[in-house]
């Protein structure tokens, strides 16, 4: 079966940032789960459904990666699907501090399921979720910051397409 790790987090939306954390992380696993949380304290843009379909589209031509939602506890869900580690990308030392009491209470959790943390390619540092649906909401190009398909909705959904 290979080695497992489960990339879980908002995707609200899917950034370039996160498409180089997968495909470097391919590089170190052989399956990568990328898992929208459904109980997030955020108040998405994108359904869920829309998130699942926007990841699925970005990912479809490449192998190794499965799109899939989880409810409840992280290191409950990685267990289920029989994950190695929990993979999280870090774009900045102020991301270390939160993602750190991250996974030091997952590992108290469940003490079999790793974390590990895959700095974000340079020049994706500066993105994030917030910053793109910021941008889109006022007219903002994020091409060449989001695949293409997130981009185009966005402008969907900010009525700029």
């Amino acid at each position: 079966m290979g080695k497992i790790a489960v990339y879980p987090g908002s995707f609200d939306p899917v950034t370039n940032g996160h498409c180089d954390v997968v495909q470097r992380s391919l590089n170190l696993f052989d399956k990568i789960i990328i898992a929208v949380a459904t109980n997030g304290t955020k108040d998405p843009l994108f359904t869920i459904e829309e998130r699942l379909e926007m990841l699925k589209e970005t990912f479809k031509e490449i192998p190794g990666v499965e799109v899939d939602s989880f409810d409840g506890l992280l290191v409950e869900y990685a267990a289920e699907r029989r994950a190695d580690a929990i993979l999280r990308g870090l774009r900045a030392v102020s991301d270390f501090e939160h993602e750190f009491q991250m996974a030091l209470m997952n590992r108290k959790l469940n003490r079999t399921v790793e974390t590990v943390f895959l700095m974000t390619g340079l020049r994706w540092i500066f993105i994030s979720s917030s910053i793109i649906k910021e941008a889109a909401r006022f007219g903002g190009d994020t091409r060449g910051m989001v695949p293409d398909n997130v981009s185009q909705k966005l402008r969907e959904k900010f009525g700029k397409a």
